[in-house]
């Protein structure tokens, strides 16, 4: 979570495990062994903020990897719902409606990916007026 030269203590450390860990910053302090009122003054703190951000992101980056793995038997299900006979009408539209919003955003965010990798390739790429100089 911290690294090699950062500027928090152990107790800095430990107080942002615990504020991933619980429901409010009362129970993460009594956690981490301080009190609330030291917590929130190293909230405020610069380094501490960003420190713990940057936790959250690691923490949020899991969860997400963590849906990603799921999603092939998510769309199995949604597949299966779908064509099911025993499924009500409306259920099943559901299902449909959720494949094709999902379907469009895939292709929506591959066109984004190409156009800027396209990009990427073309401001990379030498222009006629900087060989001509």
């Amino acid at each position: 979570m911290v690294g090699h030269g950062s500027k928090l203590n152990r107790k800095m450390e430990d107080a942002i495990a615990a504020l991933l860990t619980h429901r409010s910053i009362e129970e993460a302090a009594k956690a981490a062994g301080i009190g609330t009122q030291t917590l929130m003054r190293w909230m405020k703190l610069p380094e501490f903020e960003s420190q713990y951000r940057k936790a959250r992101r690691m923490v949020f980056r899991q969860s997400t990897a963590r849906l990603q793995q799921a999603s092939g038997a998510a769309a199995t299900t949604l597949a299966k719902v779908m064509i099911d006979p025993a499924t009500p009408p409306a259920v099943k539209v559901r299902a449909a409606e959720c494949i094709l919003n999902h379907g469009l955003k895939a292709i929506e965010v591959e066109d984004i990916d190409a156009r800027v990798t396209d990009l990427e390739q073309a401001s990379q790429q030498p222009k006629e007026s900087d060989w001509n100089r």
